[in-house]
């Protein structure tokens, strides 16, 4: 075997090879490095979503929790005993105490709102268009610490095709939506429902 031959073999790297093949991993480091820190900006901060969740959930509840009757809860006591929404003897005492879907604006009934002390939201229907924010309210209205660049609504509907509860009636049933929307262009939509279980249903 010549000595070229045995050179040629135990020859290394050259100092320009060693260059190049720096400059190239060093240039897919920084692409690598690059997408993961665009990736990490554009996605959501994990405590943001999960308190923009909280929210929704407290708020769902607090509609799930109303009452679903016939008549306004004040038409006493026909709220109690009314098995329909008709005036009269079976359903409520006057027009105005007839549950629809939205606040009650006439009084001795309305106008509610949410923070009322005289006249609150007292029917899941209630809360269909209701809004807050920018900021999280307590159902007395005082403002919740840490909340301020929270924003929700409120929407509540008979159920459409699609939303059914099996074969309970439309009419027995409200389909519930929250939206949460909070920093970093941060949205949280919870869907839920409330059935007429009982026509005097008052919790």
């Amino acid at each position: 075997m010549s000595i070229e031959t045995e050179r040629s073999r135990s020859r290394g790297v050259t100092l320009l090879e060693l260059i190049v093949f720096i400059v190239i991993v060093s240039t897919a480091v920084v692409g690598i490095l690059t997408a993961l820190d665009v990736s990490n900006r554009s996605s959501a901060d994990p405590m943001i979503q999960k308190q923009a969740l909280a929210i929704a959930e407290a708020l769902l509840e607090e509609v799930q929790l109303q009452p679903f009757t016939y008549c306004d809860p004040e038409d006493l006591p026909q709220a109690t005993t009314a098995d329909s929404a008709t005036v009269g003897p079976t359903g409520c005492s006057v027009a105005a105490a007839v549950e629809a879907i939205g606040p009650e604006t006439p009084a001795p009934y309305g106008p509610e709102t949410r923070t009322s002390a005289t006249t609150p939201f007292d029917n899941v229907n209630d809360y269909n268009g209701f809004s807050m924010g920018p900021g999280i309210t307590d159902i007395t209205g005082a403002a919740i610490t840490g909340l301020e660049k929270y924003s929700a609504s409120v929407s509540v509907a008979n159920p459409v095709a699609g939303q059914a509860l099996g074969t309970i009636s439309s009419s027995d049933t409200l389909f519930i939506t929250v939206t949460v929307t909070g920093p970093s262009n941060t949205t949280v939509v919870l869907d839920g429902y409330r059935v007429r279980y009982a026509p005097n249903a008052l919790p």
